[in-house]
């Protein structure tokens, strides 16, 4: 069974360990203590407890998306025709490709607030090698 300490379920949800201690203490996340005292999250819980976080948190309207990342503007290049705008959302570095048009329209400059919402039928998922070694 995979477990993660807070520190590295804190990194995976991309917020504070502190977060993550008070959610534990106010008991919205299940977490044991391992023998040397350790908190540490199952990984079904944490992985119950993040998509109950991304349920409560869409909001959005009608859409096929399920993938919202919101974050913030850091950086938006514009040439003639096109943009290029880089999210911040958490521990995530998204870049979207536009029109320019589109993105005057939208107001997109640094500092704002966006949400990137993606629909991909081509997703490669890999798993880091200090977690394949975890789990088995």
């Amino acid at each position: 069974m995979t477990t993660f300490r807070i520190s590295e379920a804190a990194a995976l949800l991309g917020v504070s360990p502190d977060t993550v201690r008070r959610w534990v203490d106010a008991g919205r996340l299940a977490a044991d203590r391992d023998e040397h005292g350790h908190r540490m999250v199952n990984g079904t819980d944490l992985a119950a407890f993040a998509r109950s976080q991304t349920e409560a948190e869409d909001g959005s309207g009608h859409s096929s998306a399920r993938n919202r990342f919101r974050g913030i503007v850091t950086e938006v290049i514009k040439d003639a025709v096109m943009a290029q705008v880089e999210i911040a959302a958490g521990p995530f570095r998204v870049v979207s490709l536009m029109s320019r048009q589109a993105a005057d329209e939208l107001g997109l400059a640094v500092g704002v607030v966006a949400v990137a919402v993606i629909k991909s039928t081509n997703v490669v998922v890999e798993i880091p090698d200090h977690a394949r070694m975890a789990s088995q």
